[in-house]
């Protein structure tokens, strides 16, 4: 059974699972799915087509599926879903998506902290920590275990790689390769998140081989094609060093702090009109 307080408003419609709690002056609307062991806390506000994994917790003052604030936006069905085993804390805002049948996706055991904001067409992976205040623009995609320090904004269309852990008070106004860690304004890197991926098991030679990739990136003046070419030849071909290579190989925006890159534009998003792709 579930535990919904009488005080609580639950439209008719909403799909409520096993051991769900639902406290006090929440609010979820009837287009809502709520999958076993969630619980709402007081003033939550769930609305649109949004689906919340089992175990996860929404705090206070909390705004999920509300109408993306793209200016697009024709009313069209758009979804969110978030995974099992979440927090998602207080005031934070994760808004509903642009485009028909598109989706803001959220992973399993993620955190995202007090006040942080999720925009349209966001992909977060599993176990990304989003410290307080953090903004993700539209189309964002954060990999798993990533992590973003607080107050730092991400401009639309950027990606931070896996296991990346960026600084607060940073600007990310283009991609972050996966495993480094880095921050500030303009972003500087320290080199890879060598502690996070020692709490992650990775082994010393994996190590040691995206130590090279780094180095050949961003120490050697290269421009990136050249850079890629140089890995692909003298770096051992690790999973993670093939995700290195394929990351920034597919990046449109280009990869942060790297140099030489001129500006474009292109229609990423696919509405007709180009976007700059760099700063």
């Amino acid at each position: 059974m579930s535990n919904i307080h009488p005080l609580a408003f639950v439209e008719p419609g909403a799909k409520i699972g096993k051991n769900v709690t639902i406290e006090p002056f929440a609010i979820v609307k009837g287009t809502v799915t709520l999958e076993d062991n969630v619980v709402i806390k007081s003033h939550a506000y769930i609305d649109g087509y949004t689906t919340i994994g089992e175990g996860t917790v929404i705090y206070p003052g909390a705004s999920i599926g509300t109408k993306t604030q793209d200016l697009k936006f024709k009313g069209e069905k758009t979804y969110v879903v978030i995974g099992k085993h979440c927090e998602i804390r207080e005031f934070v805002t994760i808004n509903s998506s642009c485009q028909e049948n598109s989706t803001v996706r959220i992973g399993d055991n993620c955190l995202i902290m007090a006040y942080c904001h999720v925009a349209h067409n966001c992909e977060i992976g599993n176990g990304v920590i989003m410290s307080n205040s953090a903004m993700l623009a539209g189309h964002v995609i954060v990999e798993d275990n990533a992590i973003i320090g607080g107050m730092t904004p991400v401009h639309q269309h950027s990606r931070i790689g896996c296991y990346a852990m960026v600084g607060g008070f940073s600007r990310v106004p283009r991609d972050i390769p996966p495993y480094t860690i880095g921050g500030g304004f303009p972003y500087k890197f320290g080199g890879l998140n060598i502690i996070g991926l020692k709490r992650h098991h990775f082994p010393l030679e994996v190590r040691a081989s995206l130590s090279k990739a780094f180095k050949i990136t961003y120490r050697l003046g290269l421009r990136l094609e050249e850079a890629i070419k140089i890995i692909e030849k003298e770096v051992e071909p690790h999973k993670e060093v093939q995700h290195w290579i394929h990351f920034c190989r597919s990046s449109k925006r280009g990869l942060i702090g790297l140099q030489g890159v001129t500006q474009r534009s292109e229609d990423v998003d696919g509405d007709g009109e180009e976007e700059f792709l760099d700063e």
